[in-house]
């Protein structure tokens, strides 16, 4: 079973950054779209930043200009650096991995277990 597990979550005061990592068991990121999510309690989960195999960026407007997504493929790893927190960000944080095969109908999603991010003074 393929694992992803995040590190680097925290408290933090506003206006601090932090980088989020996520590291697969499993070379899966070369042909995998990675994302993050957030939830903060009594939310729903958001979707935070998107990262294509090839790439590609988005990012959630809540968010856009304070994050960055970035992959090593090689490495099997995703970051996610936060600037500029509010409290609003606090939430917790999970690495998600959505895989299709080629030639196949099959599509394989991953989730980390999350990690807690906490802003506030």
């Amino acid at each position: 079973q393929v694992q992803l597990v995040e590190s680097g979550g925290g408290l933090v005061q506003p206006g601090g950054s932090l980088r989020l990592s996520c590291a697969a068991s499993e070379s899966i990121f070369s042909t995998s779209v990675m994302a993050w999510y957030r939830q903060a309690p009594g939310k729903e989960r958001e979707l935070v930043a998107v990262t294509t195999s090839s790439g590609g960026l988005n990012y959630a407007d809540s968010v856009k200009g304070r994050a960055t997504i970035s992959r090593d493929n090689a490495k099997n790893t995703v970051s996610l650096q936060m600037n500029s927190l509010k409290p609003e960000d606090t939430a917790v944080y999970y690495c998600n991995a959505v895989r299709t095969v080629r030639g196949s109908a099959r599509v394989d999603v991953y989730w980390g277990q999350g990690t807690q991010v906490t802003v506030s003074s």
